[in-house]
């Protein structure tokens, strides 16, 4: 099936890293945040190929607060999750309002990336729900939150293990030479 963005998988890859790499360059520079980031990147990316597009619409309010949407299992109603719902248009995040009238909501379009990494900060969504034909919601692909933690953390503790590996190899620049005891006095 040939990509609806029209690109070829090299230019879709190099359009992900892209975003990753503006998620870099916007975040604070602390010395820590931009090495997790391009520590969790290959899980972005590859729950970002997962799906059709690399923009989606989300509604949100104008102070840039997601819309939340609570969905009930049919079988248990006590079990709820919130999702937020990614569109692949314009008209389809406006359509899916309920009311027309919500001057309080508009349809913003976020690079894929940027809603994965938000995903993962936003502990009150369960999931991301991304509606890829335009025009139907019959069909969503959907990306729970948790799923994403694991194949972060899963990234985040092999950086870990590589550093702890790369400092034990290399030997401490402040460390004095064992002593040695004279033969004499031994």
């Amino acid at each position: 099936m040939p990509d609806p963005d029209g690109l070829t998988i090299a230019q879709r890859h190099a359009r992900l890293n892209d975003q990753i790499q503006i998620l870099i360059d916007r975040a604070p520079q602390d010395g820590r945040t931009p090495i997790a980031l391009r520590a969790i990147a290959p899980a972005l990316i590859a729950l970002a190929q997962q799906l059709d597009h690399l923009q989606y619409y989300v509604l949100q309010s104008r102070d840039g607060n997601w819309l939340l949407t609570t969905l009930q299992n049919n079988d248990d109603p006590e079990l709820e999750k919130a999702v937020v719902y990614g569109f692949p248009s314009i008209d389809d995040a406006r359509s899916s309002l309920k009311s027309p009238v919500k001057p309080d909501l508009v349809a913003v379009s976020m690079p894929i990336a940027q809603i994965l990494f938000q995903l993962l900060a936003f502990d009150r969504i369960d999931s991301a729900i991304f509606f890829d034909q335009v025009g139907s919601r019959e069909r969503g692909i959907e990306i729970q939150r948790h799923e994403l933690q694991q194949l972060a953390n899963a990234h985040l503790q092999k950086l870990i293990a590589e550093t702890q590996a790369i400092h034990q190899a290399a030997p401490a620049n402040n460390a004095k030479p064992p002593r040695t005891i004279p033969s004499n006095l031994a």
